[in-house]
């Protein structure tokens, strides 16, 4: 019989049921192996206990055909149960997939493997930098169960706060910077403008050319760095992130990415985010043209895609309370890569491995997203680096954007 996720409770052998339950106590899904101990005494629904886990969870048979998938793999590989059950696991993912070795050696050795960091990439279901378990069923010869972790996931908590701090020490600095930077340089400059008109010698009058023109600059940073130290909650409203992702693309196709190919991998089924449109705009905007400046100038390629994350729940800024994060915008480049020395500090402020760059752009970026409740993460390698955004959704009473 095949096992899918509204039949699996019900009509799965006792020894099977028992089986996958033991198969989880060992990846510490406590709720599952609390469960096996009292199985005896209190009815239990594998299907709800299975369809519960955030992590995507599926069994195969010897021809790697799914016998069973839980809702989060039906996330996973955007198709529903009824489309996934008796299909090869070829059809979704490449033959030449780490994860098929992963399964043919359990099912060979009639034990567990596991494998970290593997990527897992199709045009399907995008790209998932994940860790795998696979686990030979020994009461039923040939089957193996697989289960898939996001390591973006497990690496959001660790991030948060990190990210949020550079986002608040920007707003420090900006701060700072106005206060006891501006009024000095207004002072300089207006002494420069009174030594040009005083100057004969040319050599003396371009001197004091240059003092005023640095003097600008310098005002025009410390005017970027105030927008860091307004603190004031942002206006949100309901908006379309598809909407903002188109604009964010035609501006970069008509400007700085004119010579890069796009690819857009949306979830179209995605309700509005909880937002503020400009201030996306402008992040989003930072993060296409750090990835355009940093793929090759030929072949370079930036892939834009959305979808919905099942579980992602973190604390809310200056609250205890926690919001589920489950709307993700990712921004991928063929670029280098970034070093992994300021990997660490990516997220500070004047942090950059452009020859000309301010180092501001990432750390607004951590503002935007910092003052929006979400979460940024990023993967990097050469020939691959990935930007996420977590996102909460707008109130369904709210759906004009």
């Amino acid at each position: 019989m095949r096992y899918n996720s509204t039949n699996f409770g019900h009509s799965c052998p006792t020894a099977e049921i028992r089986c996958f339950v033991n198969r989880f106590r060992r990846s510490n899904f406590m709720a599952a192996a609390i469960a096996s101990d009292a199985m005896d005494s209190v009815p239990l629904d594998i299907a709800a206990v299975l369809n519960a886990l955030p992590e995507p969870v599926f069994v195969l048979d010897a021809q790697d055909r799914f016998l069973y998938v839980n809702l989060a793999c039906e996330q996973f590989f955007r198709s529903s149960s009824a489309t996934l059950i008796d299909r090869p696991l070829s059809d979704f993912l490449q033959e030449d997939s780490t994860v098929f070795s992963l399964i043919t050696q359990a099912r060979s050795s009639h034990s567990s493997v596991s494998e970290y960091g593997l990527t897992i990439e199709t045009q399907r279901i995008g790209s998932h930098f994940v860790s795998i378990d696979a686990s030979a069923i020994a009461e039923t010869p040939g089957q193996v169960v697989v289960s898939i972790q996001e390591r973006s996931i497990a690496r959001k908590i660790d991030h948060q706060l990190s990210h949020r701090n550079a986002a608040r020490s920007v707003s420090a600095m900006g701060a700072m910077l106005a206060h006891e930077i501006k009024n000095p340089l207004s002072g300089i400059k207006g002494a420069a403008q009174l030594l040009e008109g005083v100057v004969e010698n040319p050599g003396d009058r371009e001197l004091t050319n240059l003092i005023c023109e640095e003097a600008d600059r310098i005002v025009s940073l410390v005017g970027h760095m105030e927008s860091f130290s307004d603190d004031r909650p942002i206006e949100r409203g309901s908006v379309n992130i598809h909407e903002v992702l188109e604009h964010v693309r035609r501006i970069a196709q008509s400007g700085f990415g004119r010579n890069v190919r796009f690819f857009e991998i949306y979830d179209p089924s995605l309700p509005p985010v909880l937002g503020n449109r400009d201030l996306l705009i402008q992040a989003l905007l930072n993060l296409v043209k750090n990835a355009a400046e940093a793929v090759p100038d030929q072949g370079g390629e930036i892939h834009i895609g959305t979808r919905f994350l099942q579980g992602v729940r973190l604390a809310v800024r200056g609250g205890g309370d926690r919001v589920d994060l489950p709307l993700m915008v990712s921004v991928r480049d063929n670029g280098g890569g970034i070093p992994e020395d300021i990997q660490l500090r990516l997220f500070d402020p004047f942090v950059t491995t452009k020859t000309s760059g301010k180092g501001l752009g990432l750390a607004l970026v951590a503002k935007v997203v910092d003052s929006h409740g979400g979460v940024i993460e990023f993967d990097s390698e050469p020939g691959r680096t990935e930007f996420r955004i977590m996102l909460p959704l707008a109130p369904m009473r709210n759906k004009r954007s």
